[in-house]
Protein backbone atom coordinates (compact mmCIF):
# COMPACT_ATOMS: atom_id res chain seq x y z
CA UNK A 1 0.00 0.00 0.00
CA UNK A 2 1.13 3.69 -0.84
CA UNK A 3 2.69 4.87 2.55
CA UNK A 4 -0.38 7.70 2.27
CA UNK A 5 -2.68 5.63 3.32
CA UNK A 6 -0.99 2.87 5.52
CA UNK A 7 -1.30 4.48 8.77
CA UNK A 8 1.31 3.49 11.38
CA UNK A 9 -0.47 1.90 14.37
CA UNK A 10 1.97 3.51 16.85
CA UNK A 11 1.04 7.08 15.34
CA UNK A 12 -2.47 6.25 15.60
CA UNK A 13 -2.08 5.40 18.73
CA UNK A 14 -0.12 8.06 19.83
CA UNK A 15 -2.85 10.47 18.56
CA UNK A 16 -5.79 8.99 20.12
CA UNK A 17 -3.65 9.45 23.97
CA UNK A 18 -2.95 13.24 22.82
CA UNK A 19 -6.66 13.78 21.85
CA UNK A 20 -7.59 11.78 25.61
CA UNK A 21 -5.29 14.20 26.96
CA UNK A 22 -6.16 17.25 25.70
CA UNK A 23 -10.29 16.59 27.02
CA UNK A 24 -9.69 17.76 30.66
CA UNK A 25 -8.37 21.62 30.29
CA UNK A 26 -9.72 25.00 31.04
CA UNK A 27 -13.55 25.74 29.72
CA UNK A 28 -12.29 29.09 28.17
CA UNK A 29 -10.83 29.07 24.36
CA UNK A 30 -7.56 29.91 24.41
CA UNK A 31 -7.58 32.92 22.17
CA UNK A 32 -3.88 33.61 22.72
CA UNK A 33 -2.73 30.13 21.54
CA UNK A 34 0.49 30.82 19.26
CA UNK A 35 -0.01 29.11 16.03
CA UNK A 36 3.60 28.71 14.77
CA UNK A 37 3.48 27.69 10.82
CA UNK A 38 5.70 29.07 8.14
CA UNK A 39 4.38 32.01 7.14
CA UNK A 40 5.76 30.72 3.07
CA UNK A 41 4.89 27.13 2.08
CA UNK A 42 7.89 25.32 2.49
CA UNK A 43 9.38 23.46 -0.41
CA UNK A 44 10.50 20.42 1.84
CA UNK A 45 7.80 18.99 4.15
CA UNK A 46 8.52 17.68 7.78
CA UNK A 47 6.45 14.63 7.54
CA UNK A 48 3.31 13.33 8.69
CA UNK A 49 4.59 12.46 12.81
CA UNK A 50 5.98 16.26 12.92
CA UNK A 51 3.31 18.20 10.91
CA UNK A 52 0.84 16.47 13.82
CA UNK A 53 2.92 17.48 16.73
CA UNK A 54 3.35 21.28 15.71
CA UNK A 55 -0.49 21.06 14.85
CA UNK A 56 -1.32 19.33 18.27
CA UNK A 57 -0.97 22.30 20.57
CA UNK A 58 -3.29 24.68 18.59
CA UNK A 59 -5.75 22.68 17.24
CA UNK A 60 -6.24 20.22 20.92
CA UNK A 61 -5.22 22.79 23.36
CA UNK A 62 -6.42 26.20 21.25
CA UNK A 63 -9.75 25.72 21.57
CA UNK A 64 -12.32 25.75 24.27
CA UNK A 65 -13.34 22.05 26.15
CA UNK A 66 -17.05 22.22 25.33
CA UNK A 67 -17.11 19.24 28.12
CA UNK A 68 -15.99 21.01 31.13
CA UNK A 69 -18.28 21.06 33.94
CA UNK A 70 -17.76 24.73 33.56
CA UNK A 71 -19.02 25.28 29.96
CA UNK A 72 -22.35 26.44 29.50
CA UNK A 73 -22.10 29.48 27.00
CA UNK A 74 -22.84 28.03 23.42
CA UNK A 75 -25.22 26.07 21.01
CA UNK A 76 -22.47 23.82 20.33
CA UNK A 77 -22.04 19.98 22.51
CA UNK A 78 -19.51 18.38 22.98
CA UNK A 79 -19.43 15.40 20.06
CA UNK A 80 -19.86 11.98 21.48
CA UNK A 81 -16.99 9.43 20.91
CA UNK A 82 -19.02 7.44 19.09
CA UNK A 83 -19.10 10.29 16.43
CA UNK A 84 -15.25 10.55 16.62
CA UNK A 85 -15.33 6.67 15.28
CA UNK A 86 -17.36 7.53 12.08
CA UNK A 87 -15.70 10.58 11.35
CA UNK A 88 -12.49 8.63 11.17
CA UNK A 89 -13.73 5.91 9.01
CA UNK A 90 -15.91 8.42 6.61
CA UNK A 91 -12.62 10.47 6.28
CA UNK A 92 -10.30 7.52 5.33
CA UNK A 93 -13.18 6.53 2.86
CA UNK A 94 -13.56 9.83 1.42
CA UNK A 95 -16.81 8.52 -0.22
CA UNK A 96 -18.81 10.58 -2.35
CA UNK A 97 -22.58 10.68 -1.98
CA UNK A 98 -23.29 12.18 -4.86
CA UNK A 99 -22.53 9.08 -7.11
CA UNK A 100 -23.27 5.44 -5.83
CA UNK A 101 -19.98 4.22 -7.41
CA UNK A 102 -18.55 5.44 -4.39
CA UNK A 103 -21.03 5.95 -1.72
CA UNK A 104 -24.04 3.60 -2.34
CA UNK A 105 -23.74 2.16 1.63
CA UNK A 106 -23.29 5.55 2.64
CA UNK A 107 -26.20 7.18 0.23
CA UNK A 108 -28.47 4.61 2.04
CA UNK A 109 -27.57 5.26 5.66
CA UNK A 110 -28.16 8.75 4.85
CA UNK A 111 -31.88 8.34 3.67
CA UNK A 112 -32.30 5.58 6.38
CA UNK A 113 -31.51 8.75 8.97
CA UNK A 114 -33.98 11.12 6.97
CA UNK A 115 -36.65 8.52 7.27
CA UNK A 116 -36.25 7.84 10.84
CA UNK A 117 -36.77 11.76 12.10
CA UNK A 118 -39.17 13.06 9.49
CA UNK A 119 -42.36 11.58 11.01
CA UNK A 120 -41.52 13.09 14.62
CA UNK A 121 -42.30 16.38 12.11
CA UNK A 122 -44.80 15.96 9.76
CA UNK A 123 -42.65 15.83 7.56
CA UNK A 124 -42.33 13.41 4.01
CA UNK A 125 -38.53 13.32 3.26
CA UNK A 126 -35.46 15.70 3.01
CA UNK A 127 -32.07 15.74 2.93
CA UNK A 128 -28.97 16.52 5.06
CA UNK A 129 -27.05 19.72 4.84
CA UNK A 130 -23.82 21.11 6.37
CA UNK A 131 -25.73 22.96 8.45
CA UNK A 132 -29.34 24.95 8.81
CA UNK A 133 -27.64 28.19 7.12
CA UNK A 134 -27.83 26.16 3.69
CA UNK A 135 -31.03 24.09 5.36
CA UNK A 136 -33.02 27.54 5.64
CA UNK A 137 -31.71 28.26 2.15
CA UNK A 138 -32.98 25.32 0.44
CA UNK A 139 -36.46 25.12 1.74
CA UNK A 140 -36.79 28.89 0.75
CA UNK A 141 -35.51 27.87 -2.62
CA UNK A 142 -38.08 25.47 -3.03
CA UNK A 143 -40.54 28.07 -1.65
CA UNK A 144 -39.56 30.65 -4.56
CA UNK A 145 -40.09 27.21 -7.34
CA UNK A 146 -42.85 25.50 -5.92
CA UNK A 147 -44.70 28.67 -4.27
CA UNK A 148 -43.80 31.30 -6.60
CA UNK A 149 -43.42 33.30 -3.47
CA UNK A 150 -42.10 37.07 -3.85
CA UNK A 151 -41.04 38.03 -0.33
CA UNK A 152 -39.68 36.25 2.40
CA UNK A 153 -41.50 37.28 5.96
CA UNK A 154 -40.20 36.62 9.14
CA UNK A 155 -39.89 37.88 12.99
CA UNK A 156 -37.26 40.72 14.15
CA UNK A 157 -35.43 37.84 15.69
CA UNK A 158 -35.47 35.48 12.84
CA UNK A 159 -31.29 33.91 12.30
CA UNK A 160 -29.30 35.87 10.07
CA UNK A 161 -29.49 33.28 7.37
CA UNK A 162 -32.90 33.74 6.88
CA UNK A 163 -32.65 37.44 5.21
CA UNK A 164 -29.16 36.14 4.04
CA UNK A 165 -31.12 33.40 1.96
CA UNK A 166 -33.46 35.91 0.51
CA UNK A 167 -30.80 37.94 -0.80
CA UNK A 168 -28.92 35.11 -2.36
CA UNK A 169 -32.37 34.01 -3.88
CA UNK A 170 -33.05 37.22 -4.90
CA UNK A 171 -36.76 37.62 -3.07
CA UNK A 172 -37.79 40.83 -1.05
CA UNK A 173 -36.91 40.73 2.81
CA UNK A 174 -39.58 42.00 5.23
CA UNK A 175 -39.29 41.54 8.90
CA UNK A 176 -42.20 42.03 11.55
CA UNK A 177 -42.54 42.95 15.47
CA UNK A 178 -42.29 40.40 17.94
CA UNK A 179 -43.32 40.69 21.45
CA UNK A 180 -42.00 40.88 24.60
CA UNK A 181 -40.83 37.33 24.92
CA UNK A 182 -39.12 37.84 21.47
CA UNK A 183 -41.83 35.58 19.56
CA UNK A 184 -43.39 36.66 16.32
CA UNK A 185 -46.44 38.77 16.91
CA UNK A 186 -49.24 37.28 14.25
CA UNK A 187 -51.35 40.63 14.54
CA UNK A 188 -48.45 42.31 12.37
CA UNK A 189 -48.78 39.80 9.07
CA UNK A 190 -50.37 41.51 6.51
CA UNK A 191 -51.50 39.19 3.36
CA UNK A 192 -49.21 36.54 2.68
CA UNK A 193 -50.38 35.04 -0.86
CA UNK A 194 -47.33 35.60 -2.17
CA UNK A 195 -44.69 35.02 0.66
CA UNK A 196 -42.94 32.78 2.07
CA UNK A 197 -43.81 32.97 6.53
CA UNK A 198 -40.79 31.86 8.30
CA UNK A 199 -40.91 30.88 11.50
CA UNK A 200 -38.40 30.16 14.47
CA UNK A 201 -38.36 27.38 16.79
CA UNK A 202 -35.86 28.77 19.00
CA UNK A 203 -34.24 32.03 18.96
CA UNK A 204 -30.45 32.22 19.06
CA UNK A 205 -30.65 34.63 21.74
CA UNK A 206 -33.32 33.94 24.24
CA UNK A 207 -34.47 30.19 22.90
CA UNK A 208 -38.32 31.82 22.00
CA UNK A 209 -40.48 29.68 20.06
CA UNK A 210 -42.92 31.77 17.14
CA UNK A 211 -46.51 30.74 17.67
CA UNK A 212 -46.47 27.43 15.05
CA UNK A 213 -49.54 27.98 13.45
CA UNK A 214 -49.38 31.58 12.47
CA UNK A 215 -50.14 32.42 8.69
CA UNK A 216 -51.96 29.86 7.36
CA UNK A 217 -52.51 31.90 4.56
CA UNK A 218 -48.90 31.82 3.58
CA UNK A 219 -47.78 30.96 0.11
CA UNK A 220 -45.25 29.02 1.98
CA UNK A 221 -44.46 27.96 5.80
CA UNK A 222 -40.91 27.23 6.88
CA UNK A 223 -40.41 26.73 10.64
CA UNK A 224 -36.52 27.01 11.37
CA UNK A 225 -35.54 24.67 13.91
CA UNK A 226 -32.08 24.94 14.08
CA UNK A 227 -31.88 24.59 18.29
CA UNK A 228 -35.22 23.20 19.30
CA UNK A 229 -36.27 20.96 16.31
CA UNK A 230 -35.11 18.36 18.41
CA UNK A 231 -37.36 18.63 21.25
CA UNK A 232 -40.35 16.90 19.18
CA UNK A 233 -37.85 13.47 20.68
CA UNK A 234 -38.90 13.99 24.07
CA UNK A 235 -42.57 12.88 24.64
CA UNK A 236 -41.75 15.35 27.71
CA UNK A 237 -40.95 18.60 25.54
CA UNK A 238 -42.50 17.74 22.15
CA UNK A 239 -45.47 19.87 22.68
CA UNK A 240 -43.42 23.05 22.69
CA UNK A 241 -42.97 22.58 18.95
CA UNK A 242 -46.95 21.38 18.07
CA UNK A 243 -47.92 22.95 14.76
CA UNK A 244 -44.93 22.18 12.98
CA UNK A 245 -46.22 19.58 11.08
CA UNK A 246 -48.11 22.15 9.56
CA UNK A 247 -45.43 23.52 7.73
CA UNK A 248 -44.48 23.26 4.04
CA UNK A 249 -40.72 22.95 5.16
CA UNK A 250 -38.51 22.74 8.20
CA UNK A 251 -35.15 23.29 8.63
CA UNK A 252 -32.81 21.29 11.83
CA UNK A 253 -29.57 21.19 13.25
CA UNK A 254 -28.11 17.45 14.30
CA UNK A 255 -24.98 19.27 15.62
CA UNK A 256 -26.75 21.14 17.92
CA UNK A 257 -29.36 18.87 20.15
CA UNK A 258 -28.58 16.12 18.46
CA UNK A 259 -24.74 16.11 19.89
CA UNK A 260 -23.44 16.02 16.73
CA UNK A 261 -20.00 17.15 15.49
CA UNK A 262 -20.08 20.64 13.31
CA UNK A 263 -21.75 20.36 9.32
CA UNK A 264 -24.41 18.32 10.20
CA UNK A 265 -28.27 19.21 9.81
CA UNK A 266 -31.34 18.36 7.98
CA UNK A 267 -33.98 19.78 5.33
CA UNK A 268 -37.11 18.16 5.50
CA UNK A 269 -40.12 19.09 3.47
CA UNK A 270 -44.13 17.96 3.62
CA UNK A 271 -43.17 16.52 -0.55
CA UNK A 272 -40.15 16.12 -0.44
CA UNK A 273 -40.77 14.33 -3.92
CA UNK A 274 -41.94 17.84 -5.28
CA UNK A 275 -39.61 19.74 -3.58
CA UNK A 276 -36.32 17.51 -4.79
CA UNK A 277 -37.79 17.66 -8.35
CA UNK A 278 -37.91 21.28 -8.27
CA UNK A 279 -34.02 21.74 -7.21
CA UNK A 280 -32.11 18.84 -9.09
CA UNK A 281 -29.86 19.30 -11.89
CA UNK A 282 -28.65 16.72 -14.11
CA UNK A 283 -25.30 16.68 -15.93
CA UNK A 284 -24.05 13.91 -18.55
CA UNK A 285 -21.05 12.65 -15.53
CA UNK A 286 -24.10 11.87 -13.22
CA UNK A 287 -25.91 8.53 -12.51
CA UNK A 288 -28.36 10.79 -10.56
CA UNK A 289 -29.11 14.35 -10.66
CA UNK A 290 -28.00 16.94 -8.10
CA UNK A 291 -30.71 17.69 -5.67
CA UNK A 292 -30.39 20.79 -3.76
CA UNK A 293 -27.66 23.30 -2.80
CA UNK A 294 -24.21 20.52 -2.55
CA UNK A 295 -22.60 18.82 -5.23
CA UNK A 296 -20.32 16.56 -3.76
CA UNK A 297 -20.56 16.00 -0.02
CA UNK A 298 -19.05 13.01 2.00
CA UNK A 299 -20.39 10.28 4.51
CA UNK A 300 -19.53 11.84 7.97
CA UNK A 301 -22.69 13.97 8.99
CA UNK A 302 -24.81 10.96 7.79
CA UNK A 303 -22.91 8.27 9.95
CA UNK A 304 -22.24 10.05 13.21
CA UNK A 305 -26.02 10.39 13.40
CA UNK A 306 -26.86 7.38 12.40
CA UNK A 307 -24.49 5.56 14.61
CA UNK A 308 -25.44 7.94 17.82
CA UNK A 309 -29.43 7.25 16.76
CA UNK A 310 -28.80 3.47 16.58
CA UNK A 311 -26.42 3.52 19.92
CA UNK A 312 -29.51 5.41 22.15
CA UNK A 313 -32.57 5.15 20.04
CA UNK A 314 -35.32 7.72 20.08
CA UNK A 315 -35.49 7.59 24.40
CA UNK A 316 -31.95 7.75 24.66
CA UNK A 317 -31.59 10.92 22.82
CA UNK A 318 -34.54 12.34 24.84
CA UNK A 319 -33.08 11.24 28.13
CA UNK A 320 -29.92 13.52 26.83
CA UNK A 321 -32.19 16.39 25.72
CA UNK A 322 -34.24 16.05 28.60
CA UNK A 323 -31.34 16.43 31.14
CA UNK A 324 -30.37 19.67 29.43
CA UNK A 325 -33.56 21.26 29.56
CA UNK A 326 -33.80 20.39 33.25
CA UNK A 327 -30.19 21.80 33.61
CA UNK A 328 -31.20 25.65 32.15
CA UNK A 329 -34.33 25.13 34.84
CA UNK A 330 -31.77 24.62 37.64
CA UNK A 331 -29.14 27.98 36.45
CA UNK A 332 -32.32 29.87 36.43
CA UNK A 333 -33.73 28.97 39.49
CA UNK A 334 -30.15 30.01 40.82
CA UNK A 335 -29.75 32.88 39.47
CA UNK A 336 -33.67 34.20 40.20
CA UNK A 337 -32.76 33.13 43.91
CA UNK A 338 -29.23 35.48 44.18
CA UNK A 339 -29.61 39.05 45.06
CA UNK A 340 -26.85 40.06 42.72
CA UNK A 341 -28.06 38.63 39.38
CA UNK A 342 -31.01 39.36 37.77
CA UNK A 343 -32.69 36.52 34.64
CA UNK A 344 -34.32 38.25 31.68
CA UNK A 345 -37.01 35.23 31.59
CA UNK A 346 -38.01 31.48 32.30
CA UNK A 347 -35.25 29.69 29.77
CA UNK A 348 -38.07 28.20 26.45
CA UNK A 349 -35.93 25.84 25.41
CA UNK A 350 -32.62 25.41 27.10
CA UNK A 351 -31.26 29.05 26.76
CA UNK A 352 -30.72 30.92 29.97
CA UNK A 353 -30.37 34.83 29.81
CA UNK A 354 -28.81 36.58 32.79
CA UNK A 355 -26.66 39.28 33.94
CA UNK A 356 -25.04 40.71 36.75
CA UNK A 357 -27.68 43.55 38.89
CA UNK A 358 -25.05 46.29 39.30
CA UNK A 359 -22.15 45.52 37.26
CA UNK A 360 -21.33 45.48 33.46
CA UNK A 361 -21.99 41.73 32.11
CA UNK A 362 -18.94 41.94 30.12
CA UNK A 363 -16.45 43.18 32.58
CA UNK A 364 -17.81 40.08 35.20
CA UNK A 365 -17.51 37.22 32.54
CA UNK A 366 -14.10 39.10 32.01
CA UNK A 367 -13.25 37.72 35.29
CA UNK A 368 -14.71 34.30 35.79
CA UNK A 369 -12.73 31.20 36.27
CA UNK A 370 -13.08 28.17 35.73
CA UNK A 371 -16.61 29.02 34.03
CA UNK A 372 -17.48 30.06 30.72
CA UNK A 373 -20.54 32.00 29.29
CA UNK A 374 -21.25 33.67 26.26
CA UNK A 375 -22.45 37.26 25.65
CA UNK A 376 -25.80 38.39 24.26
CA UNK A 377 -27.13 41.88 23.15
CA UNK A 378 -30.99 41.50 24.10
CA UNK A 379 -33.26 44.34 24.11
CA UNK A 380 -30.44 46.86 23.55
CA UNK A 381 -28.58 45.70 26.89
CA UNK A 382 -25.78 42.94 27.59
CA UNK A 383 -26.76 39.57 28.75
CA UNK A 384 -24.93 36.23 30.18
CA UNK A 385 -26.50 33.63 27.80
CA UNK A 386 -25.95 30.34 29.01
CA UNK A 387 -27.27 27.54 26.62
CA UNK A 388 -27.92 23.74 28.07
CA UNK A 389 -25.76 21.31 25.72
CA UNK A 390 -22.99 20.14 27.91
CA UNK A 391 -24.20 16.87 29.66
CA UNK A 392 -21.24 17.55 31.92
CA UNK A 393 -22.20 21.84 32.81
CA UNK A 394 -22.89 22.04 36.49
CA UNK A 395 -25.28 25.16 36.54
CA UNK A 396 -23.89 25.65 40.54
CA UNK A 397 -20.31 26.16 39.10
CA UNK A 398 -21.14 28.70 36.72
CA UNK A 399 -22.99 30.73 39.02
CA UNK A 400 -20.58 30.45 41.72
CA UNK A 401 -17.97 31.60 38.79
CA UNK A 402 -20.10 34.68 38.45
CA UNK A 403 -20.06 35.08 41.70
CA UNK A 404 -16.73 35.09 42.57
CA UNK A 405 -16.27 37.22 39.40
CA UNK A 406 -18.13 40.57 41.20
CA UNK A 407 -15.99 43.33 41.38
Amino acid sequence: MHPDHDLPADLLAASVARLRDSLTPRPDPASTVSVELPQILPDGGIGEAAALEQLADALLTGAAQLQHPGFMAHMDPPAPWITWITALWTAALNQNLLHDDTGAAARAIEAQVVDWLKPFFGMDGGHLTPGSTLANLTALWAAREIGGVRRVVASEHAHVSVPKSAAILGIRYESVPADAAHRLDPAALGPLDDAALVLTAGTTAVGAVDPLDAGVDAAWRHVDAAWAGPLRLSASHRGVLDGIGGADSVAMSAHKWLFQPKESALVLFADAGRAHRALAYGSGYLARPNVGVLGSHGAAAAAGLAASLLAWGRRGMAVRIDAEIERSQQLARLVAAHPDFVLWGQPATGIVVWRPAHYDAALVRSRMRDAFVSLATVDGAQWFRSVAANPNADPERVLAAAVEALP
